[in-house]
């Protein structure tokens, strides 16, 4: 960092100088990491690129329609390169779908039946999706309540146990299901090979069973994404890594043509399917944050390193470890008390662009069994992707750090959240 831009943090944005010395020098230490996820990254840009182009994405599907959306071809182009890049069958991408627990929700209700079963593989999921499956605090409308039985397998340290979800499918199971993702929890995301090795498991015994993943926070991670691994269907969100940073709002999933049809009769209606549903004018900014995701989500993770390294250095447990291969944006910190967390999560809101004067507040927040401090100052509201953090009001105290458009952005949200900390008496460096 050189003196003009050291000044002008320590003048205009209230940096001590301490802090900055400290994460300069961490950040000397990440920077041989960087080369590896520029690899990925060009692969991944390469793959979108090309899916738009086989596709022959023109300008013409950027227009939209009223009404029912018959004619809406933007939306099926859109949908037909999702499933090329995601290497599916069939995808439903569309801005109605609010978030990617509704998409899961989707995906979950569009398939299961009564007297069908549910198991989880990666242990309890997140914490939006225990009311979704019924099992903590559902308002009605739950899976259970619906009919459908739920079973979770434990980890084993921190691990998927094969043996043990084997043994727990039934024949009354029909989605065994994978989570991605850390989530709010004090494991690193799996990677790709680490979910083949669960996936061929089950296929191998049980090849009728669906196997679905999460794929929240861990698109573009890595060069395969779970349906090249045996995986029949994936969800997530476009306001994380797929959407770039551009998408208004949305969710996808991919998978096979006949398990896609049924999560669109759930999404509109039987006998209407993916053939209806305007996009309402989003198709540019949708297919925009498509091509810009491979480089935006590597800047976030790049990010991401910087602030493990950070925290690492000073004596706080981080999931995932530095050496870890990545296969979600989220960097887990145990910061052990709630008055951290606060003051973290605080020092990112301070760093974000917009929104940077509010003070984030722990809250009940919809979907939540624990109050949840959420800083989040992007363009898009909610956008995990932009640079925010997160964390529930809970022991051991862990605040999620994610996103980042730039790694600049991101760089500027470790030196904030770490003054707070410093200035508060909550850290000595």
């Amino acid at each position: 960092m050189n003196e003009f831009t050291r000044n002008y943090l320590c003048k205009h944005m209230g940096i001590n100088e301490a802090v900055i010395d400290y994460v300069s020098y961490s950040e000397d230490e990440i920077k041989p990491h960087f080369s590896e996820l520029d690899t990925i990254r060009e692969f991944n840009q390469f793959k979108v690129i090309e899916a738009m182009q086989f596709n022959r994405l023109s300008s013409t599907d950027f227009y939209w329609t009223t009404g029912y959306g018959y004619g809406d071809v933007g939306r099926e182009k859109i949908e037909s390169i999702f499933a090329r890049v995601f290497r599916g069958e069939s995808a439903l991408v569309r801005p109605a779908i609010a978030s990617g627990t509704h998409a899961l929700n989707l995906t979950l209700s569009g398939i299961l039946r009564p007297g069908d079963q549910l198991l989880y593989a990666t242990g309890k999921p997140y914490d939006t999706l225990l009311k979704v499956i019924g099992t903590k605090g559902s308002m009605g409308g739950s899976l259970i309540d619906y009919g459908v039985s739920y079973k979770e397998v434990p980890l084993k340290n921190n691990l998927m146990d094969i043996e043990a979800i084997l043994d727990s499918i039934e024949d009354s199971t029909k989605i065994v299901a994978f989570q991605r993702s850390t989530g709010y929890s004090d494991r690193r995301a799996f990677t790709v090979s680490e979910l083949e090795e669960a996936i061929s498991a089950v296929k191998n015994r049980f090849p009728e069973k669906i196997v679905m993943v999460d794929n929240c926070y861990g698109e573009f991670l890595e060069e395969r994404e779970p349906l090249e691994i045996g995986a029949d269907i994936i969800a997530g969100s476009l306001i994380k890594n797929p959407g770039g940073g551009l998408a208004l709002s949305g969710g996808y999933v991919v998978g096979g043509e006949d398990l896609v049809d049924l999560v669109a009769n759930r999404l509109t209606a039987p006998g209407l399917g993916k053939d209806t549903g305007l996009t309402f004018g989003t198709n540019r900014t949708t297919m925009q944050g498509l091509f810009l995701a491979p480089h935006i989500t590597m800047e976030a993770v790049k990010g991401a390193l910087l602030m493990g390294k950070v925290y690492k250095n000073l004596g706080f447990k981080i999931v995932p470890e530095l050496d870890d291969i990545r296969s979600d944006i989220i960097q887990g910190i145990e910061l052990q008390t709630e008055e951290r967390v606060s003051e973290f999560c605080k020092g990112i809101q301070a760093a974000s662009t917009v929104d940077s004067y509010v003070i984030p507040e722990a809250w009940d927040m919809p979907g939540y069994a624990d109050k949840v401090i959420m800083a989040a100052g992007g363009f898009i509201e909610g956008s995990s992707i932009e640079l925010s953090a997160d964390g529930p009001m809970r022991e051991p105290y862990y605040a999620y750090f994610q996103g980042g458009l730039t790694y600049d952005h991101c760089k500027l949200g470790v030196l904030k959240s770490l003054n707070n900390l410093y200035v508060k008496g909550l850290i000595t460096l």
